[in-house]
């Protein structure tokens, strides 16, 4: 199996749509796991333990792409993955009409 299909299978096992962040795969891990843990799952027994197994191997599959993810740090890259209120802000800065006002330029509070 190629490394795509084990990253694909870890992913749907966790429940990932196909660009996640390392927050998402944490959050959607420890959310299977409780879900499936055979001490809280109301399933049998055995079909519990089975997808605690599944989760937590799809959950190392995961973490050991992202440990060995090469991250780029170049300034197109790292443009190009600005956050949307940083997007904003770099096109219209404090505009008072498209961009973000602080408190102090927006007048006395009514």
């Amino acid at each position: 199996m190629s490394r795509y299909e084990r990253l694909t299978r870890a992913r749907q096992v966790l429940n990932l749509p196909e660009r996640a962040t390392i927050e998402e795969i944490k959050a959607n891990y420890r959310d299977q796991l409780m879900r499936w843990h055979p001490d809280t799952c109301d399933k049998p027994k055995a079909r519990c333990e089975e997808m605690t197994a599944r989760i937590v191997s799809a959950y190392k599959t995961m973490m050991d792409y992202c440990k060995r993810y090469r991250f780029s740090f170049t300034k197109e890259d790292v443009e190009y993955h600005v956050s949307e209120t940083d997007w904003w802000f770099e096109r219209f800065g404090n505009d008072p009409v498209w961009g973000k006002v602080s408190d102090e330029e927006s007048g006395p509070k009514s």
